[in-house]
């Protein structure tokens, strides 16, 4: 499944540094940890379970970056399932 650009527009936006966010987009339920410049590096989206985590896909962003801070690759990977 390929993300949406609604989606990543809710995941290019900087977020709380260094923790995880749990949002509900479209029916669906997000959990996104961030890394410590606020940056979502990992999603998680499906069906929240009672034990507070999201069960479904899981997807992991490659965000390298050059010495300035000018981004030389940003792209978003399906890793596979989340349980």
């Amino acid at each position: 499944m390929k993300l949406s650009s609604a989606l990543l527009q809710v995941l290019n936006k900087t977020h709380e540094p260094s923790s995880m966010i749990n949002l509900t987009f479209k029916g669906n339920d997000l959990a996104i940890k961030t890394n410590e410049d606020g940056e979502a590096i990992l999603l998680f989206i499906g069906k929240l379970t009672s034990e507070g985590t999201v069960k479904g896909e899981r997807y992991a962003r490659r965000l390298k970056k050059d010495d300035k801070g000018n981004v030389i690759k940003d792209h978003w990977e399906l890793k596979g399932k989340a349980s």
